[in-house]
């Protein structure tokens, strides 16, 4: 006779019994192949992973990316004040549209006063508005700005930027000042490389185009430093030079001394050269206005 209550399911021991057999060989595989115990060693392993083709290595790229992200700050991908294109509230409209064409930017900062002073952020879809009532007050476009400390993890806002449906934050330092800004790109930039637009276009050759405002053109990192200078009608190396360069930003990163970041700009021979793009330590992109 059975020792169960009436009514009573028996007891499943046979599935303890499993339980406590799978967990046992899974400390024992894990005894004899131990996972990584830190970030260096996860990264070896996914290096063994490539090695033995289990992951590709665009795939590897990302995945460290996304581990690399976890230590990153703001404060180390944003765009330093200095180099922010701002819009002055009280700017014209015809000063407005001209920032707007020749950075090519979609969302800006909108400052009041001084640019310490910012106020909001102003999406360049959203001056279409203007164009069709004209009566439209330029304060109503604005959209909150977000502000962020320098300390601010990328994983941490890489979050925010998703649950907010935000795209710009400014950054802060300790002290409450400006102290640059950083988008969703950045942070998507550090984990799967550049993300070039529908207008970048390939510069394998070398290129120099006119931009839309008419006062300034895009050149290609590695267009040739004759060609620059007969596009421009300049000398662009100076006689006597021992040194010569074929390509302009490797005449640009010589004359600086390090690859100019985004927004970085040198100047020469009365034109002005600004770092737009740069990939893998050299800079793909240049705007270039007469000074």
């Amino acid at each position: 006779m059975s020792d169960t209550p009436a009514g009573a399911a028996p007891k499943p021991q046979h599935h303890t019994s499993h339980q406590d057999s799978r967990s046992f060989l899974r400390r024992v595989y894990e005894f004899i192949h131990p996972g990584p115990d830190s970030k260096d060693e996860l990264m070896e392993t996914l290096a063994e992973a490539e090695d033995n083709r289990v992951i590709g290595a665009e795939s590897r790229a990302m995945l460290e990316g996304v581990l690399r992200i976890a230590d990153m700050t703001a404060g180390q991908v944003m765009v330093a004040a200095p180099r922010m294109d701002l819009i002055d509230i009280d700017a014209a409209l015809e000063d407005i549209m001209h920032i707007v064409i020749s950075t090519a930017h979609s969302r800006f900062p909108v400052f009041e006063g001084s640019r310490e002073n910012i106020i909001g952020t102003l999406m360049a879809k959203d001056l279409l508005k203007l164009q069709r009532a004209p009566e439209l007050n330029l304060r109503t476009l604005l959209r909150p700005a977000v502000f962020i400390p320098e300390s601010k993890k990328l994983n941490d806002l890489l979050r925010d930027f998703r649950s907010r449906r935000n795209h710009l934050a400014i950054v802060v330092d300790e002290f409450g000042r400006t102290a640059g800004l950083v988008t969703i790109e950045d942070v998507l930039e550090e984990i799967v490389g550049e993300i070039e637009d529908e207008f970048d276009i390939d510069e394998n050759d070398g290129a120099i185009y006119a931009m839309a405002d008419g006062k300034s053109w895009r050149v290609a990192g590695n267009t040739e430093v004759e060609r620059v200078a007969e596009h421009f009608e300049i000398n662009l190396q100076a006689e006597g030079e021992t040194q010569r360069f074929d390509t302009i930003a490797g005449l640009i990163a010589h004359e600086l001394g390090h690859v100019p970041k985004r927004g970085e700009f040198y100047e020469k021979a009365g034109l002005r050269f600004t770092a737009l793009h740069t990939v893998s330590g050299t800079v793909k992109w240049l705007k270039v206005t007469r000074i």
